[in-house]
């Protein structure tokens, strides 16, 4: 199958890890449909293979709506890439139900419902590539974020029952765990605490957001034949 024929979803489009995936699986000739919940942020794009849809991914109604302009447009779903989250952060002694449930929602219930969304179509056609963004946090935990680490550990479940679930009609599911990754969210950090967690990594320095793009590349384009069921780390080390 050529690469100019698929077409993918990347959620949490507009912005960060998941612009750069967007921006990296058009280069290589899909057609990507980019979602997200912000109209002006969305309006950036400008190219013939990409599809902007406003979309709110912990609500069925909106995935499935996405699900169906994205076959109303391209006729095929060959690439689901679930990037959308959201944090709350904040110690557990202190977090309250809202931010629990947010979380929760987004990052773990949303993904469930775009996969649930789209598999169907992949499995009538045979073929299918669903990376889904986990988080180092997901598998080492972190203080402060025990709802983003219990959402994200909840993808890495998700994403191994569903690779056997689906692996006879050659659809491979696979997580990416990325570390500290130069985005917005981790800019808010201070100078001192990026230079504590730099310390930590051994390769010295912070990920770049074309790091995970170019592995989601590999995962879901053709060279992948044989990975599935994995949960592969982009951490510089940090997490060994």
């Amino acid at each position: 199958m050529s690469e100019t024929r698929k077409t993918a979803i990347v959620t949490g489009a507009t912005r960060g890890i998941g612009r750069a995936i967007a921006e990296r699986l058009q280069q290589a000739g899909m057609n990507v449909v980019v979602c997200g919940r912000s109209e002006a942020l969305l309006a950036e794009f400008d190219h013939p293979q990409i599809l902007p849809v406003k979309a709110d991914i912990s609500k069925t109604d909106d995935v499935e709506q996405l699900v169906k302009t994205t076959l109303e447009h391209f006729n095929r779903i060959d690439v689901l890439v679930n990037n959308a989250g959201i944090t709350k952060d904040n110690l557990l002694m202190r977090m309250g139900d809202q931010d629990w449930d947010q979380v929760i929602q987004v990052n773990l219930t949303g993904t469930f419902y775009l996969c649930r969304a789209v598999i169907r179509q992949m499995l009538k056609q045979r073929y299918g590539r669903i990376v889904n963004i986990s988080s180092i946090v997901g598998v080492a935990g972190n203080p402060g974020q025990a709802n983003y680490a219990a959402a994200k550990a909840g993808v890495i479940g998700l994403t191994k029952s569903l690779a056997k679930e689906v692996a006879s009609r050659q659809i491979l599911v696979n997580a990416v765990a990325p570390g500290y990754i130069d985005t917005e969210m981790t800019r808010v950090l201070s100078d001192k605490q990026k230079a504590e967690i730099t310390k930590l990594i051994p390769l010295g320095r912070v990920g770049e957001v074309s790091d995970v793009a170019e592995l989601v590349h590999f995962l879901v384009s053709d060279a992948n034949q044989y990975i599935t069921g994995q949960v592969i780390h982009v951490d510089g080390g940090l997490v060994i």
